[in-house]
């Protein structure tokens, strides 16, 4: 009789148990699904969409942001054209706005992006996370004056490129910073370097075509 007692009370216990571990299983599956999914998500806006291409995913994010400048600038004319009537300021300056609109956004992003990314695939700026050329680019044309058309911005893409890949001081420095915050800093830090040499293509093109 004790017996039986003790093996009802032994199969009441594991009785008892049972829901907890199943309880648990499901909440550490439900853990691992939501982790893979910061983790796709975090791999998704680091590279985006182009950080995966084999051949110069730097080259093809400083192309993206250059694609973001246009349809930036042509948004900004159309506020521009819309708000004529109410202000005297010129559309330059939504321009500017907008593009530090963009940066507000993408230099926060990027840095929690290109961290997770890096933990991910265990690589140190790994090639794909290209959201910081972008960010570097749209520095470069936010210091520019005036409206951009394709030449000043063939000219602004291939001086970031020069000062992203030269990387003179204190951009290698800046490369140290912790995990993201490294990746993010150095492009944009080359992304002034380029704005200030394109700022002064202008204004000697300016002067000397005045």
């Amino acid at each position: 009789m004790r017996r039986r007692a003790k093996i009802k009370k032994i199969k009441e216990t594991s009785d008892e148990l049972a829901p907890s571990a199943i309880a648990h299983a499901e909440e550490v599956a439900r853990a691992r699904a939501a982790h893979a999914f910061v983790d796709r998500a975090a791999l998704a806006i680091a590279s985006c969409g182009v950080g995966f291409i084999p051949l110069a995913p730097g080259t093809w994010g400083a192309g993206l942001g250059v694609a973001i400048l246009f349809a930036t600038q042509r948004a900004s004319a159309y506020v521009h054209a819309w708000a004529v009537k109410k202000t005297a300021l010129p559309v330059e300056s939504f321009r500017a706005l907008a593009l530090l609109a963009a940066l507000a956004l993408l230099v926060p992003l990027g840095v929690w992006a290109a961290t997770r990314t890096e933990r991910v695939l265990g690589r140190k700026d790994p090639g794909p996370v290209i959201i910081d050329e972008i960010a570097g680019q749209l520095v470069t044309f936010l210091l520019v004056p005036v409206m951009i058309g394709w030449p000043l911005a063939l000219a602004g893409f291939l001086l970031f490129r020069v000062f992203d890949t030269w990387k003179p001081r204190p951009i290698r420095r800046l490369e140290s910073l912790e995990a993201g915050l490294g990746i993010m800093m150095d492009d944009i830090v080359a992304g002034v370097y380029a704005g200030a040499a394109l700022w002064l293509f202008v204004l000697a093109r300016a002067w000397f075509g005045g």
